[in-house]
């Protein structure tokens, strides 16, 4: 059964239809993205997963164990008031010292407990709204632009421990980003909106699709190539098959990887 089964969603602010007949699924275990330029819906999407907004027809369902670790773009902290990290992991409620380390751990920033929230980089800042994130136990991780503002190799660094977290806790990730070539090589699959599902399915099918070319060129895909054989060589030799059930054949996983979808009209 799907963690997240979106049908038929649509979103209305005043005279502006946000979002209409969207639906696609995320499956235990996988990594899902959606991509798509400025004002195409996508945080919409999230907040409504999330249950902050009531959407105006269409339904969400979502399963009966679901439980949401939510990464946002940003989160401001007041620079005066004197919080640590490990003060800031317990608000609003109380997190015992082992959890918070914990969470750090598996967050890649151990050592930061007794940080200032005020002295942390970018980077620093948005691993310690990972771990906050990690403190749900989640079984799905969703990342709203979370690396925006981060610079390239931090960025990657981040993903990195995204799918670090994925492999160790076997939760699934939903993420949205601007950074396609990254991005697209690191999903399971991809969901490219604008208002509504342009086309879905594997990264490699996706990135050739005429909808996704038709929003984003075609510089991607070069990339996406270089980037995939050098992944898919590195899986085979450290992970095994840690893979296999994204790419796999189960009967509930919507359309085909082999397939972009386009819905219809």
């Amino acid at each position: 059964m799907s963690l997240v089964d979106v049908s038929g969603l649509q979103v209305t602010f005043g005279s502006n239809r946000v979002l209409e007949d969207v639906s696609f699924h995320i499956d235990p275990g996988e990594i899902v993205t959606i991509v798509g330029p400025n004002g195409s819906g996508k945080s919409t999407l999230l907040r409504c997963i999330i249950g902050a907004i009531r959407p105006d027809a269409g339904r969400i369902t979502r399963a009966t164990d679901l439980r949401i670790g939510y990464v946002p773009q940003k989160l401001h902290v007041d620079p005066t008031l004197p919080l640590t990290v490990r003060r800031f992991l317990g608000l609003p409620r109380s997190v015992s010292r082992s959890r918070a380390r914990q969470a750090l751990e598996s967050a890649g920033v151990p050592d930061l407990a007794d940080r200032p929230m005020s002295g942390l980089s970018g980077g620093q800042h948005q691993r310690v709204l990972l771990a906050r994130a990690l403190l749900e136990e989640p079984n799905l991780l969703i990342l709203d632009e979370a690396t925006q503002g981060l610079d390239q190799p931090g960025s990657a660094a981040f993903y990195l421990q995204i799918e670090r977290i994925r492999r160790e806790l076997g939760c699934a990730v939903l993420m949205v980003s601007h950074e396609l070539h990254v991005v697209m090589a690191a999903s399971d699959r991809v969901v490219c909106l604008n208002g509504h599902v342009c086309c879905q399915g594997a990264p490699e099918v996706v990135a050739s699709a005429p909808e996704y070319r038709a929003l984003f060129g075609s510089g991607t895909q070069g990339a996406l190539a270089l980037y995939r054989h050098d992944h898919d060589h590195h899986h085979d030799h450290a992970h095994g098959h840690s893979h296999d059930h994204a790419h796999g054949s189960d009967d509930n996983a919507g359309p085909s990887p082999g397939k972009a979808h386009a819905p219809h009209d």
